[in-house]
């Protein structure tokens, strides 16, 4: 694992000239986004970012409430969001970058010392935030209980690499996206490989808290993605910081992911992964117009990939099944997805500069719209009251309040203009 790359400890802070330059002047926030407040400060105040309890540090939930935040400060106006993403950004490198304070090792992950480690908080990755502690080399694999066990997941790292790098995009600051190329650069070391016999890179899904050993030795899906595009937008936003930014370059790694994936095995009904897509088209199309793809075929596949799975999912009639028997931040996944459809279709419509492969593009989008208002009926039916007082709400409610206040105020996800 690279090691070589040293900042200053103190980072001078650029003057913003991203999208906060953009914010616009106070008013009343609508009702969605009054509601997104309301859900976010009751997590914030639950989970210890904004109250005495105790820190209850999450990656994925607390990725997208980093976003969530900024895209609050963002719509209302108001700094304190904005503080709040940077606060939870602070807190959750020092409690998951570094090791649990009661086990048998301690101090940052990553080996650093104490400055060194505050400096570069991502250099040893981050851990998941899970309960149980990590399976240990000796105990035998047991796949449901590996869910519930600690170490790091290489798709929670790059939605932390996202929110980090939206955290530059919204101050001006280059110490969020430096750290998020940091971890880019640690998670490709980490978790691929080069099987024996073969020349092409493998990933590993799941590794220990200090990236010694895999915990589950096979790829993930959609992982190899993940990490092209977020390791291009990464790069992206360093090359348009003004002046000269230290860290690594994530290209070469980016494009060892892109050789990685199956583009005809991008199908899923998996409502998660199916608003993953859908986001994931919306940032690929962002970037094309910072000349990040020279073409189009990385989004024609992504929604050729989203409609066969949409239509897939839609025939299988998930959303007819009682709260009971449903698991909100999966369907919420697809809810924000879907609103990033929308999102990615005006934005194609408002540029009068047509993209690579635009006629293919405009008939998947006109396809995939018809499943639009299955967002709306998923958001609907995860705000009632009623169907939040079952278990399956109760025991996710961290992470399902969170992502449907990204439903009801999205902008915070999406990649903040230039």
């Amino acid at each position: 694992m690279c090691r070589h790359y040293r900042l200053m400890a103190a980072i001078v802070y650029l003057v913003p000239t991203f999208a906060n330059a953009q914010t616009p002047p106070h008013t009343m926030p609508d009702p969605r986004t009054e509601a997104a407040i309301e859900l976010m400060t009751r997590f914030a105040e639950r989970t210890g970012l904004t109250s005495g309890q105790p820190r209850q540090r999450y990656l994925w939930t607390d990725a997208f409430a980093v976003c969530n935040f900024l895209g609050l400060a963002r719509t209302t106006g108001k700094a304190q969001y904005r503080q709040l993403a940077l606060q939870l950004i602070d807190q959750v490198h020092h409690t998951l970058g570094r090791y649990l304070p009661d086990g048998p090792r301690s101090g940052w992950i990553s080996g650093l010392d104490e400055q060194e480690g505050m400096a570069h908080p991502t250099l040893g990755g981050l851990r998941i935030g899970k309960e149980l502690p990590e399976r240990a080399p000796h105990e035998p694999f047991d796949e449901q209980l590996e869910w519930e066990r600690d170490g790091q997941y290489f798709h929670y790292l790059t939605q932390w690499m996202h929110a980090l790098d939206q955290a530059t995009r919204a101050t001006g600051q280059p110490r969020f996206n430096i750290w998020g190329r940091e971890l880019a650069e640690t998670a490709y070391d980490a978790f691929t490989y080069v099987p024996s016999g073969e020349v092409r890179n493998r990933m590993y899904w799941k590794m220990s808290i200090d990236l010694s050993r895999p915990l589950v030795p096979s790829m993930g899906q959609h992982d190899p993605l993940d990490g092209y595009i977020t390791g291009i937008q990464l790069q992206t936003t360093a090359s348009l910081l003004p002046g000269p930014v230290p860290g690594p370059y994530v290209g070469d790694q980016a494009e060892q992911f892109a050789a990685m994936i199956a583009r005809d095995s991008l199908v899923t009904a998996d409502p998660l992964g199916l608003g993953g897509l859908l986001v994931d088209a919306a940032r690929v199309e962002q970037l094309m117009r910072n000349g990040a793809f020279p073409d189009g075929n990385l989004l024609e596949s992504l929604l050729t990939a989203a409609l066969a799975g949409l239509d897939h999912y839609a025939r299988r009639q998930d959303s007819g099944l009682p709260a009971q028997y449903r698991l909100a931040f999966r369907e919420l996944g697809l809810a924000i997805g879907l609103q990033a459809l929308v999102s990615l279709r005006e934005s194609i419509a408002a540029h009068p500069e047509p993209l690579p492969n635009d006629a293919a593009l405009r008939r998947l989008l006109e396809a995939l719209m018809q499943y639009a208002p299955l967002g709306s009926d998923i958001e609907s039916f995860w705000r009632d009251p009623e169907q939040q007082q079952t278990a399956t709400w109760s025991e996710h409610r961290n992470i399902n309040e969170v992502m449907l206040a990204t439903c009801l105020a999205p902008g915070g996800l999406f990649i903040l203009d230039f």
